[in-house]
């Protein structure tokens, strides 16, 4: 089913794990933490912000990665070690003056259902955990799973709108 969204949005925040990426993580023998990205989604961010819609990230983990984001796209919302996501959503729409049927947010996992009752426009991927399915009522489900094109499902949507 295709995603139901409106060209009122101004404003894509998304967590970061299990949205951008599989929710691995691997582990070198030097405990050096990596995390595989996919470009489609990479991609997907770019295609975004190219039509001056704002994307913004909070993540409930603090990672060097998320520097690639706000230093590639110019973001400047972004928001690493997160544990109440809600609150931070909720002081970015008050800082940028957004009514909730001007954001849409993207997560995976119970941690982000704080954020997605603030907004009108919630989408999970499809490897979504299954909590939320019965927790986070109009919860929209790309036919991608986190890091494998789950961004980029949503801004062809939100690209071919505008």
């Amino acid at each position: 089913m295709a995603l139901q969204l409106s060209d009122e949005i101004k404003l894509v925040v998304s967590d970061f794990d299990g949205v951008f990426t599989d929710g691995s993580v691997y582990i070198s023998e030097q405990n050096e933490v990596q995390k595989k990205l996919n470009f489609k989604d990479i991609m997907g961010v770019s295609m975004i912000v190219k039509k001056s819609i704002d994307f913004a990230i909070i993540s409930g983990e603090k990672s060097n990665i998320l520097n690639y984001f706000k230093d590639k796209f110019g973001l400047a919302e972004i928001h690493g070690g997160i544990r109440q996501k809600g609150i931070v959503l909720d002081e970015i729409m008050r800082k940028y003056n957004l009514k909730p049927t001007q954001v849409l947010y993207i997560g995976d996992d119970i941690n982000d259902i704080a954020a997605m009752e603030l907004v009108k426009y919630r989408i999970a991927p499809k490897n979504v955990n299954p909590v939320l399915t019965f927790k986070v009522q109009n919860l929209q489900i790309t036919e991608a799973f986190g890091g494998d094109g789950a961004i980029r499902e949503i801004a062809d949507t939100l690209v071919g709108m505008n």
